[in-house]
């Protein structure tokens, strides 16, 4: 498996070549079982994954200073972007990571062997409209200003497409889809553990056609990533996509960008140069029910991380460095504004969204 990775360390360059191997778990080193020479977070590849270790770069360090200030001593935070949300998941269970950042439905896909800590919170929408058509046009553009909410939602887009047009504009003019419309339609999605991009798509179908799924459709692509999905969109190679609610803030801007430019938070650009604004091009057809916040979970695997105190520890940690600016600007990468300490009970709702999908 190829990761993408960082390492924060305070130790020496000598130290570091002693446990930075891959059998080099969170070990503890002293009697009370406060320090640990290698701490392991993975994140998913829910952007990209460069953008992703980019913005963390300096995540690491802060968590060693934190956690300094609760008697643990970290000797270094390896930070890895995993290559699907499946591949964080199995790591996770496995132990050969000890702390993961995961969607709702990939942490319920792997929580026997995984315990969820916190739970993200993030500035809701100015619309949660049950309506597409409601999010549509640049009167309808969507800001990141709303109250903080423990949900989100999944949207699914007509692209720019011929046939994409057509669907928008039925959706648009207010007449409903048939199956027939949507199975017309190629399709572009994410892993079958993504919450936004695969579960709750599936359930929405579920309820508007009389249980048909994902699988019932007749042209459907799986992406590794939402950047990709954008780009197909913006290449018009597929009709539909399906995305977080404020998938389109994100790409706003490199959506009419030249290939070969970046935009301010470094996605290159989609090179719909000639195009309208996404929020004129990109129509939603559909909204799904509210998706519960992504997850930070730990493996149950490793007795240093999982136990009581250093559960706690690391919850306040997270809490408190998200709190400060440096940590408000890290986590904006998956748009989560603070962290609310969470249990395994709270994802009851996911578990049973993935036994619907079986």
């Amino acid at each position: 498996m190829n990761f993408k990775k960082i390492t924060v360390s305070m130790l020496a360059v000598a130290m570091l070549a002693g446990c930075g191997s891959k059998e080099a778990a969170a070990t503890t080193e002293s009697d009370d079982g406060k320090k640990i020479d290698t701490l392991r977070f993975q994140f998913v590849p829910s952007r990209d994954p460069g953008e992703i270790i980019a913005g963390t770069s300096e995540l690491g360090q802060l968590v060693i200073d934190e956690m300094a200030q609760k008697g643990y001593t970290i000797g270094n935070v390896e930070i890895t972007v995993s290559d699907t949300y499946e591949a964080a998941g199995e790591a996770l269970s496995a132990g050969s990571i000890d702390v993961a950042w995961l969607p709702g439905g990939t942490y319920a896909l792997y929580s026997d062997e995984s315990d969820v800590i916190l739970t993200a919170t993030r500035n809701g929408l100015s619309n949660d409209s049950e309506n597409p058509a409601d999010w549509n046009g640049d009167a309808n553009k969507t800001l990141k200003n709303g109250p903080q909410v423990t949900y989100y939602r999944s949207l699914i887009y007509a692209t720019p497409s011929e046939y994409g047009k057509v669907l928008a504009e039925k959706v648009n003019n207010g007449e409903e889809l048939t199956w027939d419309d949507l199975n017309n339609a190629q399709w572009a999605v994410m892993n079958i553990t993504s919450s936004a991009g695969y579960i709750y798509p599936t359930l929405w179908l579920m309820e508007h056609y009389d249980g048909k799924k994902l699988t019932d459709l007749a042209h459907v692509t799986t992406l590794d990533g939402y950047k990709a999905a954008f780009q197909a969109a913006a290449n018009e190679q597929v009709d539909i996509i399906v995305c977080y609610a404020d998938g389109r803030n994100d790409y706003e801007t490199s959506w009419n960008l030249a290939a070969d430019k970046e935009d301010e938070t470094g996605h290159s650009g989609l090179n719909r140069i000639d195009g309208d604004s996404i929020w004129n091009e990109l129509n939603v057809i559909g909204v799904t029910d509210g998706i519960y916040n992504d997850t930070v979970a730990v493996t149950k695997a490793n007795p240093a991380i999982y136990n009581p105190e250093f559960i706690a520890a690391l919850q306040d940690s997270i809490i408190n460095i998200i709190g400060t600016e440096k940590g408000a600007e890290i986590f904006a990468i998956y748009s989560h504004t603070g962290y609310a300490k969470s249990t395994d009970a709270d994802y009851d709702g996911a578990r049973a969204a993935l036994k619907v999908l079986d």
